[in-house]
């Protein structure tokens, strides 16, 4: 069975609920809620009024009126304080689900072996990134066709670990990090919140970004970007081999400029000692230059599993 498992012990939840749940959230978050109440989830950010992303959540649709975002657990505390700014003018509420635990789930088979771990219908399981399925013990989403989230009560997920344990390879929380990197798949961390507009984390590419939607905070600073400027600093995937583990947070340089880039993301590989990273890096530096970062560590460029739109490096002038 190849089936591996892991506890999400770096996220958490945070629930939103109420009548004006969706009206809020649409308004300050910069992916379209209606794509998530369609599809089940969503990467989106909520960024301050220079279009800095303060959180990047995964939104999941649990109702039409109760929505979950998944945030990094040091980030947790901050995402919510945010939203509680202007949630105060809504009917809503905004909490962090403390006792709500996840599960990770990666392999090949996981269409054929996922509905028995769960107790759920085959044909219900959902196929197709960022749907979800709404069970009576938690929500199923599908992040990619070969690794999913199940975010559920903290009994469940402990009954759930138990059985998991007799029958299923478990998996490091670096292995499934580092599947994310692969996948070009941003999050952000306390050292890296505020730092960058969604576009730099091609947040785009996942439609984490509705430039149609109407007015969210910071909408106006993100859409001039796409519709009237030009990407200097997009995300690339990268890696380097090295003593200690790369920080995030940390400064990328060139031989002839430093603070060129700046790590997002950071996972060892199979092979000790070797890292991989997504970074945002100044695309003429990233393309053209040598690249490292601490002492003197060479970074290499690696390819990212999609290709960012040209027109978002080029004048619209």
């Amino acid at each position: 069975m190849n089936c591996f498992y892991t506890p999400l012990s770096h996220q958490q939840l945070i629930q939103v609920e109420g009548k004006d749940a969706f009206t809020f959230l649409q308004g300050q978050l910069s992916c379209d809620l209606r794509d998530v109440v369609k599809e089940g989830s969503r990467l989106g950010a909520h960024c301050n009024i220079k279009g800095h992303m303060i959180s990047l959540f995964r939104v999941m649709a649990n109702s039409d009126a109760c929505f979950l975002l998944r945030s990094h657990t040091s980030l947790a505390e901050k995402a919510l304080a945010q939203l509680k700014k202007y949630i105060i003018f809504s009917k809503a509420t905004a909490n962090i689900e403390t006792k709500a635990r996840g599960i990770g789930f990666y392999g090949t088979d996981l269409t054929q072996t996922l509905p028995s771990l769960l107790d759920i219908a085959a044909e219900k399981l959902p196929t197709t990134p960022s749907h979800t399925l709404v069970t009576e013990t938690g929500i199923l989403c599908c992040i990619q066709a070969n690794r999913y989230e199940f975010w559920t009560t903290e009994a469940t997920a402990k009954s759930l670990l138990e059985s998991l344990a007799q029958t299923t390879e478990e998996m490091t929380l670096e292995q499934w990090i580092l599947h994310e990197i692969r996948e070009g798949i941003a999050d952000l961390r306390e050292e890296t919140s505020e730092l960058f507009i969604p576009q730099m984390l091609n947040l785009q590419v996942f439609e984490g970004i509705n430039f149609k939607k109407g007015c969210y905070t910071g909408q106006e600073i993100i859409t001039r970007l796409q519709h009237r400027g030009i990407l200097k600093r997009p995300m690339y995937r990268v890696t380097c081999k090295a003593s200690e583990t790369p920080q995030i947070g940390s400064m990328i340089h060139c031989d002839d400029k430093e603070g060129v880039g700046q790590i997002v993301l950071v996972a060892e590989t199979e092979e000790s000692g070797v890292y991989e990273m997504l970074a945002v890096i100044v695309k003429d530096r990233a393309e053209q230059d040598a690249l490292w970062f601490a002492d003197h560590v060479a970074i290499k460029l690696l390819d990212l599993p999609y290709t960012l739109d040209d027109r978002l490096f080029e004048s619209k002038r």
